[in-house]
């Protein structure tokens, strides 16, 4: 056993120097670029603002960037040296203070530059708090071993404000760029760290530079202690608590474990404490991990996606996971928040950009449901509110209009920022599902403008259709059969039947001009039959009245006066003669309506009989609207549905998405047919969160059953 005060077990210098070297590899090679490539946001930035009718400053500002651009190359060899050097301080045995030489005495001219980078080591030190205890302690073992009396970790948030300040040491910039510089420096390093600082970490733990977990899953001592998820349990109400231990008996049953009480571990096999589990995850919280957004797309399952990457995570606190298990509360944490995401993708038709976000929140409410067993029993829950605003901002969301593409995007940021800040706060949740439920409230506002157009328009397509056939009706009872002169029935079955149409949808059935209308084709055909049978000076008469009716006509059909004198001298040359030609008139056929062959009714059976049932098709006639349902489309994807409108005409309802638009037309039959072939389904909520976890129990339940 080591008598080392830091139990550590000494190797060769040769050795832990390589892993030195290596280390500064991998940190110039990742950060060793950044100064380069803060100058183009920033140039954009200030074109932005010029704009949008920016000051002088701003264009001082701009030609002044412009010259650093200028000499980036120089900026970057500079930092990438001085990161280097940091290293090489600790192999030659420098021992300088790592404060004094990042970030020491410094001139009064340069006070302001100073306080500035002061600003951005805070903020790093905040954001990455956890990673910077476990490199600071293990480069204290590191520099142990090769006999550097000072140690200091060359990548602390110190150090590189330090090597940013030199690099731009002497370089005249005013108050504002100063500030930009050291904004875009500060989000690049948040940008960057979490990975790198992960990566050391493991790579470290590898090598033996292994430390004790318990030490690093503290809470920050300037957050409350932590009530115990046992206790905060507590808080739901006893039949949620009911509910919820019934629905892990279902889990424990898919899993096929037993209710009996797990059995006891073999020699040398620990479980997981929550706080190491914790400590690990919020390491990995930022990791992008694609094996997450695969499983989520189908390929693969999640809960084992990860448990591989905590496991391979836990390599870096020195945690074997050969002799380390999960216990069966954490195991039942991973496959809920697992059966959770797979669920809401595949119930809420989220397309791709929607499953990558999902996906960089997995470990964020792994940890969350480490903790907070809260999240699967209270509604209000912020974790819970937020996947909720998220599911609703990406369901069917191709970002097709820019009003989709902003939502998307800023989407995007809050679920970044969620990765970034969370750490065990769950303020990050409700700040970030606020904002989102903001810009959710303005698409409903869009969809409800895009709804009562939608069914504006459809109305309007109903009372042309229902006018169409009202006049074909009124058309074929006026010819009854008979033959008819040619001009006749052209005309009837084109300019009266227009008029008739006009006449219907602006004045209705009943009224006085369509009686008149009518009046008219019941006229012309009994004159054409009165010049058959060879009666020419009643006939002659019975056309001059029609004349006011003629005329009516054509400005019904935007035809100049002159039709009406035209069609009328037309009508005269054809009855002069009783034996003129005369046929079967033939009464235009009604087209059906645009739309009516729609794709997802047409996969119901493939013909004009529907199979329902006559109970599910009285209660599709019930539903009023605002009611929500969930629709199969014609590729397997599901989607929420909103009964948007029913017709007065036809009683055929608008089914419409949450942006507002058409997704189906059809009569409560054609939806109970919809719903016989598991198309179609009512939901009792319109809240995504709720929907999912109801899809899981049934898959829970129809396993283990």
């Amino acid at each position: 056993m080591s008598n080392h005060p830091l139990g550590l077990e000494l190797v060769g210098n040769h050795e832990r120097l390589r892993l030195l070297d290596e280390l500064k590899r991998i940190a110039v090679e990742q950060l060793g670029n950044l100064p380069g490539q803060l100058f183009a946001p920033i140039e954009t930035r200030l074109q932005e603002s010029i704009r949008q009718g920016g000051g002088a400053q701003e264009r001082v500002d701009l030609a002044a960037l412009l010259a650093l651009r200028a000499r980036g190359a120089g900026f970057v060899m500079r930092y990438r040296e001085l990161l280097a050097r940091n290293f090489d301080d600790l192999r030659n045995r420098a021992g300088r203070d790592a404060h004094v030489a990042a970030m020491g005495l410094v001139e009064e001219s340069d006070l302001d530059f100073h306080v500035a980078g002061q600003q951005v080591a805070d903020a790093v030190a905040r954001q990455f708090s956890r990673p910077l205890e476990l490199l600071e302690q293990r480069f204290e073992l590191l520099c142990v071993s090769i006999g550097a009396p000072n140690p200091a970790n060359p990548i602390g948030a110190v150090r590189l404000v330090g090597a940013f300040q030199q690099a731009f040491a002497g370089t005249d910039l005013s108050e504002s760029l100063r500030r930009l510089l050291f904004d875009e420096y500060q989000r690049a390093l948040l940008d960057y760290l979490g990975d790198l600082y992960a990566r050391l970490n493991g790579l470290m733990a590898q090598d033996g530079l292994v430390l004790d977990p318990r030490r690093h899953a503290t809470q920050p001592q300037s957050q409350p202690p932590k009530i115990p998820a046992d206790i905060e349990t507590f808080r739901a109400p006893a039949e949620t608590r009911v509910e919820f231990q019934r629905l892990r008996e279902l889990l424990h049953a898919w899993r096929g474990e037993s209710s009996a009480p797990p059995p006891l571990l073999p020699f040398g096999v620990r479980e997981f404490q929550v706080e190491e589990l914790v400590g690990i995850a919020a390491i990995v919280q930022r990791d992008v991990v694609p094996g997450f957004a695969q499983s989520l797309s189908g390929h693969g399952r999640l809960d084992e996606a990860i448990r591989a990457h905590l496991s391979t995570a836990a390599l870096s606190f020195g945690i074997n996971p050969e002799s380390t298990r999960f216990s069966r509360r954490e195991q039942d944490a991973i496959d809920l928040v697992s059966l959770l995401f797979t669920s809401l993708v595949s119930s809420h038709a989220l397309p791709d950009r929607g499953r990558q976000l999902l996906s960089r929140l997995v470990i964020a409410y792994v940890r969350v449901a480490f903790q907070d067993e809260l999240l699967f029993m209270q509604p209000g829950h912020p974790a819970r509110r937020l996947l909720d605003a998220l599911a609703l901002s990406c369901e069917s969301n191709d970002g097709a209009s820019p009003q989709d593409r902003a939502l998307l995007d800023r989407a995007s940021e809050l679920v970044m920022r969620v990765v970034a800040d969370y750490n065990e706060d769950l303020a990050v949740f409700s700040l970030a599902a606020d904002e989102l439920e903001g810009m959710l409230q303005q698409q409903r506002s869009r969809a409800e403008v895009a709804e009562r157009r939608t069914a504006e328009a459809m109305h309007g397509r109903e009372r042309l259709q229902q006018a169409r056939g009202l006049a074909a009706e009124a058309l074929d009872s006026a010819i009854a059969g008979r033959a008819l002169t040619r001009e006749v029935a052209g005309f009837l079955s084109e300019p009266w039947l227009h008029h008739a149409v006009q006449v219907l949808l602006r004045d209705g059935q009943q009224s006085s001009r369509h009686v008149q209308v009518v009046a008219l084709a019941r006229t012309l055909v009994a004159l054409d039959g009165a010049a058959g049978r060879g009666v020419g000076g009643p006939v002659a008469k019975g056309l001059v009245n029609l004349e006011e009716a003629l005329a009516q006509c054509a400005h019904s059909s935007g035809l100049d006066p002159r039709a009406a004198e035209e069609w009328l001298a037309g009508f005269a040359r054809a009855m002069a003669f009783p034996d003129v030609a005369r046929a079967q008139a033939e009464v235009p056929q009604v087209a059906a309506e645009d739309g009516d062959d729609d794709g997802t009714l047409r996969l119901v059976g493939g013909t004009d009989t529907l199979a329902y049932d006559a109970a599910v098709a009285a209660m599709m006639r019930e539903l009023e609207p605002g009611a929500w349902l969930r629709l199969v489309d014609e590729s397997g994807k599901e989607a929420s549905v909103k009964l948007a409108w029913i017709s007065p005409l036809t009683g055929r309802r608008l089914l419409v998405d949450r942006r507002g638009l058409r997704q189906l037309v059809a009569s409560p039959e054609q939806m109970a047919a919809l719903a016989a072939e598991g198309r179609l389904a009512l939901t009792a909520t319109a809240s995504p969160f709720d929907e999912a976890m109801r899809a899981v129990r049934r898959q829970l339940a129809a396993a283990a059953a």
